[in-house]
């Protein structure tokens, strides 16, 4: 059930947020997405309300664990086949041009 002191939002408050993402609105499109900000903002202040002492933060529902791999090289000391295939290089490196006067 929404809180009964659920924050208003008036057809003002919803045309200058829609102006500020540049979204353009009609007064109908507004008069029609203002209770439903108001009912948004009541479940946000039921949120708040929510004893969450003792209970730690997560990014996730489910437990993720990064899976990490030796970093080994694997196909290296091949760097002149590499630039064999460089429209240009200089001292072991790619050429490029200068792209900022």
């Amino acid at each position: 059930m929404l809180a009964a002191h659920a924050m208003a939002v008036d057809i003002q408050t919803v045309k200058k947020i829609a102006g500020l993402a540049r979204i353009a609105m009609s007064d109908e499109d507004a008069a029609r997405l203002a209770p439903e900000l108001g009912n948004i903002l009541g479940w946000i202040e039921q949120l708040g309300e929510v004893d969450t002492t003792g209970v730690a933060p997560m990014t996730a529902v489910i437990a993720n664990h990064l899976r990490l791999r030796d970093d080994v090289v694997t196909d290296g000391g091949v760097r002149g086949a590499v630039l064999a295939n460089a429209p240009q290089a200089e001292q072991g490196f790619f050429t490029v041009p200068k792209v900022i006067e």
